[in-house]
């Protein structure tokens, strides 16, 4: 599963891991993305979506309509 989000676009981050003797080790930082399958009213249809912890609650506020039409707006298909 790649590891960004459809409605906030967070990807991952990357930086380096410093031990005691602060030698220096890649390391990657990954958002928090779960799958979810929201009810979407206007098509009569479940929709899955692949969201960050932020973008779950992102859709609690907003509703899953608005934030199904930012995806689209994005172009990421849904």
């Amino acid at each position: 599963m790649s590891a960004h989000c459809m409605l906030t676009g967070a990807r991952p981050g990357f930086g380096n891991n410093i031990s005691h003797s602060h030698r220096r080790t890649s390391r990657r930082f990954d958002p928090n993305i779960q799958t979810k399958r929201y009810w979407l009213p206007s098509e009569g249809r479940h929709v899955r979506l692949k969201l960050s912890a932020k973008g779950i609650k992102t859709v609690d506020s907003i509703g899953v309509e608005a934030a199904v039409a930012r995806i689209r707006a994005r172009g990421v298909r849904v």
